[in-house]
């Protein structure tokens, strides 16, 4: 019980400074670079130097919450805790232990941020790809994973509002 407690823990995407919970200092920092760059140069382009220098501040702090706010469309604590609950009512998992499929899960809800716009259809050979280069490929081989990626990924896709692949879920 204190090995979940200590994984869970581990999970928060806590700050690397305050450790408060919730944190995404990567999705910021991307949004902030990216936001302060289209800022600058709108900035620039309007008022000169000065405006530049304002409109960086500006978009760094736009795109900071951007960064944040799409980092934080998945939350993997929440996801590791519902399949935990959930992967019995599976046809292919039911009988193993959650551990064994975990780390096919988490692959789902990871690789749909990162093909965002695409089918699992679609992205499925990079997913693939990407899966046979982890260590769990050896226990799990794809043909088998892919239903619990798969069923992760469309678990975030549904959080999400909109249908951002048009695959009508």
């Amino acid at each position: 019980m204190a090995d979940v407690k200590k994984k869970k823990d581990g999970d928060a995407n806590r700050d690397p400074i305050s450790k408060t919970p919730g944190a995404h200092p990567v999705g910021v920092g991307v949004g902030g670079a990216g936001g302060a760059a289209a800022g600058a140069a709108i900035g620039g382009a309007v008022g000169g130097p000065p405006g530049a220098l304002v409109g960086g501040a500006v978009g760094a702090v736009a795109g900071g919450l951007a960064g944040k706010g799409a980092a934080e469309s998945v939350n993997p604590t929440e996801e590791d805790a519902y399949w935990r609950d959930h992967y019995k009512t599976t046809t292919y998992a039911k009988a193993d232990p959650y551990d064994r499929w975990r780390p096919a899960y988490e692959h789902g809800w990871s690789s749909y941020d990162r093909n965002r716009g695409k089918t699992f259809e679609q992205a499925e050979p990079d997913v693939r790809r990407d899966w046979e280069k982890t260590p769990h490929a050896k226990d799990l081989t794809w043909d088998k994973a892919k239903h619990a990626t798969r069923d992760a990924w469309h678990r975030v896709e549904k959080a999400i509002p909109g249908d951002a692949d048009k695959d009508g879920r």
